[in-house]
Formats: structure tokens, C-alpha cells, sequence
């Protein structure tokens, strides 16, 4: 393809968008399904989004995003400390919507809802979580939005806080990849992926990479390298 060619020699400019997953909730270790509930970042999740903060420091971004949910605009506002940049809130990138399942874990769903999640494995894409949203409902609210943010910041760089499920649907459109695979990626708390637009093709250029601070020698904190 002449397009890939020409990206390669760095004849094209990509429009690079730099997506995240928010920190470790207050309840993370839970496994709650929290879905549009309100939940604020645990300690731990505030100092996974100061590490990844750091990495980003000297990265040129052109704008910053979040959902309208306190765990990703508390990671996007910090972030955007240092910059010249306000958060703006996307309600459309706003976690999926679990309806029934909101607030339960995963063994109260299995011991609750045995047939709908069962249903749910059958058709992982098209299923509609009672009182929810399905991964194709969840696609069709998150990709039009974005092509308006990759349009508004064409050929510039620019950063999303967001949720596991918009994360994972947005790498998989931009990997090629079905719906019924999306858990075949796995997006971490504080988790950074990259990805660069081209007119007709978009590459990955780092999944799920990890920064999270780790104590050192001296007792500061220091970050651990991208993996």
C-alpha cells in the first residue's frame, strides 16, 4: 500500500492519540462492576496516574480528555498539571453501561443473572445487559466522538482518560478486530496505550504499557519502565 510506504519514510503526519485507562478505584479490589456509578480513584490508583504524569511530562499534547466520571478527571487532572491545558469531560466515553449489574461483582452476577450472563458469552457484541448496553451499543456512542476529536486535532497529538470497555473498543476498531474478542485485550489501571491515524489505517504503537511507581532505594518513589 502507497499509504503505508509513505508513513513509513515519515512522509505523512499521524494524528497521535495517547488513551488511558484510569487509576485503581476505591473499591478495585472488589471487582465491582461499576459502570456509570460514580466512584472516586483509591490512593493507589491517584499514584499510578502521577507516575504515568511523570512519563508523560515532556510529551507535546494538544489536548486532554475525560469522561464525566470523578476516576478518569481526576487521572486527566493530573495529567494536565503543568500545562496549559483544561480537561474537557466526554460523557460519551463514559464506561458501559451494566444497568442490573451496576455495583454487583462478578460472583454475585454468576450466582444472580446465571442465563443473561451465559447470553452474554453466546453473543459478547450484540447482548444488551438488562436496564444496559451492549458492546455495539458502547462502539456506536465512542467512535463517533472520536473521529470528531481526531479530526479537530489533525496532525497533532492529544491524550484520553477513559474506561477499560472504551478502551478496549476503540483498540479493537482500530486493530481490526471483532467485538466478540475484546477481552482478548487486557488494559490495566493506569494503563497507556498509543495509537497513530493515518487517512486510511491506524497502527498501535504501544499496548497497555505500564508505568507504576515503586519504592527505591532511598524510599522515593521511582517509576518502573513501559512494558
Amino acid at each position: 500500500m502507497r499509504l503505508r510506504a509513505l508513513a513509513a519514510k515519515g512522509l505523512l503526519t499521524a494524528t497521535r492519540l495517547y488513551l488511558v485507562r484510569h487509576g485503581q478505584v476505591a473499591d478495585g479490589h472488589t471487582d465491582i462492576y461499576n459502570g456509570h456509578n460514580d466512584v472516586a480513584l483509591s490512593a493507589a490508583g491517584l499514584r499510578q496516574c502521577e507516575a504515568l504524569a511523570a512519563h508523560l511530562r515532556q510529551t507535546p499534547l494538544t489536548g486532554i480528555y475525560s469522561s464525566d466520571l470523578t476516576r478518569t478527571r481526576q487521572g486527566a487532572d493530573i495529567i494536565a498539571q503543568g500545562r496549559s491545558l483544561t480537561v474537557a469531560e466526554i460523557p460519551a466515553f463514559r464506561e458501559i453501561n451494566f444497568g442490573v449489574w451496576e455495583g454487583l461483582s462478578f460472583r454475585e452476577i454468576m450466582e444472580r443473572y446465571p442465563e443473561e450472563l451465559q447470553q452474554r458469552f453466546n453473543d459478547l457484541a450484540n447482548f444488551r445487559i438488562p436496564g444496559g448496553e451492549s458492546l455495539q451499543d458502547l462502539h456506536d456512542r465512542v467512535m463517533p466522538k472520536l473521529a470528531e476529536l481526531l479530526q479537530c486535532h489533525a496532525g497533532q497529538a492529544f491524550l484520553v482518560v477513559a474506561h477499560a470497555g472504551i478502551n478496549r473498543v476503540i483498540l479493537s476498531q482500530a486493530m481490526g478486530l471483532h467485538l466478540q474478542y475484546i477481552f482478548h485485550l487486557d488494559q490495566a489501571y493506569a494503563g497507556l496505550n498509543i495509537i497513530d491515524y493515518y487517512p486510511d489505517l491506524a497502527v498501535v504503537r504501544l499496548l497497555n504499557g505500564i508505568v507504576y511507581p515503586t519504592p527505591g532505594k532511598s524510599g522515593d518513589q521511582e517509576n518502573r519502565p513501559l512494558h
